[in-house]
C-alpha cells in the first residue's frame, strides 16, 4: 500500500469524519466516536470483548508500518519502526466504539497502569443490574473488585458501580443509574445515558 493511501486510511479511522462547526469546540465535534487501546494479544482481547462483555466485532485491518521513513512517528508519535500488526473495531451496545491495536515497537513498554497512575484509565459499560453483572463476570472467571457499590450522597447519588479487569489487566467498570443521578435535577448539561439516545 502506498504512503498516501495508508495515511488517508489510518487518519480517517483514527480521527473520523467532521461535521458542522460550532463555537468553543473543535470544529465539527459531534461526540465520542471510540476509545483506542493497545493490547498484548489481539485474539485474547477480541474474545474477551465479544464473548464476555458482549460487544460485536465490526472490522479488522492492518498492518501499518514504514520501513524506510517516519510515517508512524509523524502520524502517531510512536517510534518510526513501530508496526501496527492489526486494528480491530468493536461496537458495544448503544455506546461508542472500542478500537483495539496490536503494536510492536523497538521502544515498546509493557505497563498496566492502575487507576491512580497518571495516564491510567478505565472503560465503563452501562448495565441494567450491577449485581447481575458481577455474578455473570465472576461465573466467567473475571476478576471483580468491591461492589456493587451504591452511591447515596453527592451529585453522583443514584448510581451503582463495580470495577473489574480484563485478563491482561485493563481496568473496566459496570455502572447503572436507572432512576438517574442527583446532579441531573439542576444540570444545564446532562451526561450521556442509554435511556435517552438524544443525550
Amino acid at each position: 500500500m502506498n504512503y498516501a493511501i495508508q495515511t488517508a486510511m489510518l487518519a480517517a479511522t483514527l480521527f473520523g469524519s467532521m461535521g458542522a462547526a460550532s463555537a468553543d469546540t473543535i470544529p465539527g465535534m459531534r461526540g465520542h466516536d471510540h476509545t483506542g487501546i493497545t493490547v498484548p494479544d489481539m485474539k485474547q482481547a477480541v474474545d474477551f470483548f465479544t464473548e464476555v462483555v458482549g460487544c460485536k466485532k465490526a472490522m479488522s485491518f492492518g498492518p501499518f508500518a514504514d520501513d524506510k521513513g517516519t510515517f508512524m512517528q509523524d502520524l502517531l508519535g510512536v517510534d518510526p519502526k513501530a508496526v501496527i500488526e492489526e486494528i480491530t473495531m468493536v461496537r458495544c451496545g448503544s455506546g461508542s466504539n472500542i478500537e483495539l491495536f496490536k503494536y510492536t515497537a523497538p521502544d515498546q513498554k509493557d505497563l498496566t497502569p492502575k487507576n491512580s497512575d497518571i495516564g491510567g484509565f478505565h472503560i465503563a459499560f452501562y448495565v441494567d443490574d450491577v449485581a447481575a453483572a458481577k455474578a455473570y463476570l465472576e461465573a466467567k472467571g473475571v476478576k471483580t473488585r468491591l461492589g456493587p457499590l451504591p452511591v447515596k450522597e453527592g451529585p453522583a447519588a443514584g448510581q451503582t458501580i463495580l470495577y473489574f479487569q480484563a485478563p491482561w489487566g485493563l481496568q473496566l467498570e459496570a455502572i447503572s443509574y436507572p432512576e438517574g443521578m442527583a446532579y441531573e435535577k439542576d444540570a444545564e448539561t446532562v451526561l450521556w445515558s442509554p435511556k435517552d439516545p438524544a443525550k
